[in-house]
Formats: C-alpha cells, sequence, structure tokens
C-alpha cells in the first residue's frame, strides 16, 4: 500500500478532503415530496436535482483535471530524483557525465556535464533555485511523497464523487417514476 493510500485510510472518516457535499438518498419519494421545500412540486425537486448533479459533475470535470496534472507530475519529479541520484554518485569522479537532455519537444541535445555539487531546479512560474545535490534530493522526496499524497486524495475524492453522482440520478429517477405513477394514478380516478 503506498504512503498516500495510507493517508487516506487513516482518515476514513473523512468523506471527501474536497469538500465535497454527500448527497442524500431519497428512500421515500412520498414523505419527501410532501416536505416543505418540495411540496410536491415534480418540476422544482427535478431542477435541484439537476443543478446538484450538475455541480457534481463539474467538480469530477475539476478533480479529473487535477488527477492528470498529479499523474504527470510524480513521473517527472522521480525522473528528476534519478538525476540527482546520478550526479551523486558521479560527484567524486574525475570522469564528465556524458548525456542528452531535451532542448524542444522531440529535440535532443548531448551534453558532457562535469561532476558537481549543485543543480539548478525549476520551481514553477519561471522561477529556477540552485541547490546541493542533498538540499535538491530532499526537496524532491518531499514534493514526490506530497504528491502521491494529494493524488491519493483525489482519487478517493473522485469514488465519494461517483458515488454521489450516483445517488442523484437514482434520486431523481424516483422521483420522475413517483410522478409518472401520481399521474397515472390521477388518470385512472
Amino acid at each position: 500500500m503506498a504512503a498516500g493510500n495510507e493517508d487516506v485510510g487513516n482518515e476514513e472518516k473523512k468523506k471527501s478532503f474536497a469538500g465535497i457535499p454527500e448527497a442524500a438518498f431519497v428512500d421515500d419519494v412520498d414523505t419527501f415530496m410532501t416536505l416543505s421545500e418540495n411540496n410536491n412540486n415534480v418540476e422544482v425537486v427535478l431542477k435541484r436535482l439537476d443543478e446538484q448533479h450538475s455541480k457534481y459533475k463539474f467538480m469530477e470535470l475539476n478533480l479529473l483535471a487535477k488527477r492528470r496534472r498529479l499523474k504527470s507530475q510524480v513521473p517527472d519529479l522521480e525522473h528528476s530524483q534519478l538525476m540527482i541520484n546520478l550526479l551523486k554518485k558521479q560527484r567524486e569522479s574525475p570522469k564528465d557525465i556524458e548525456t542528452q537532455f531535451l532542448l524542444s519537444e522531440q529535440v535532443f541535445m548531448k551534453a558532457l556535464v562535469p561532476p558537481t555539487d549543485k543543480v539548478c531546479l525549476w520551481l514553477g512560474a519561471n522561477i529556477m533555485l540552485e541547490y546541493t545535490l542533498d538540499d535538491a534530493s530532499s526537496l524532491l522526496k518531499k514534493n514526490i511523497d506530497t504528491a502521491k499524497k494529494h493524488l491519493a486524495y483525489v482519487e478517493h475524492d473522485l469514488d465519494f464523487l461517483r458515488d454521489q453522482l450516483t445517488t442523484t440520478e437514482v434520486n431523481m429517477a424516483r422521483v420522475y417514476n413517483w410522478d409518472v405513477k401520481r399521474r397515472q394514478a390521477a388518470k385512472s380516478q
């Protein structure tokens, strides 16, 4: 089990890390429809449920985008960590490291990297800072752990959100079917 999944397990009481509201299942439609906010008005209830469903879909799109970003970020960070580990091994060597680096999309450049004890890391927003290899390694390890933890939170929230979408869809169907039965009963009388 990954470290991020343990965090999710430890905080199982938390239904959603992103604060997603829980959809209440409508068990007894007759009682639900007689509530003051519903007042037996099917159109109002279905409109409210449809709005709730739309909000859940919007949240799902945001979480899916966040998951994609995190899933691409983790391998990049791990690759950077591997490069720093290689630089640490070669730190005491008198030989230069021959490598290739990405210049632009699908364009690589050959380079000779002399032994070093410093490395520059992109932090984002066009910011690059120079670190010692040990500091860079610990920063990347912390960032990898944080990204994995957030990815586990997003996965947990997506599962929770799917349950809320299903509950809302079932509620919509139950209210709609209740209205159909009510109209059929009114026609038969």
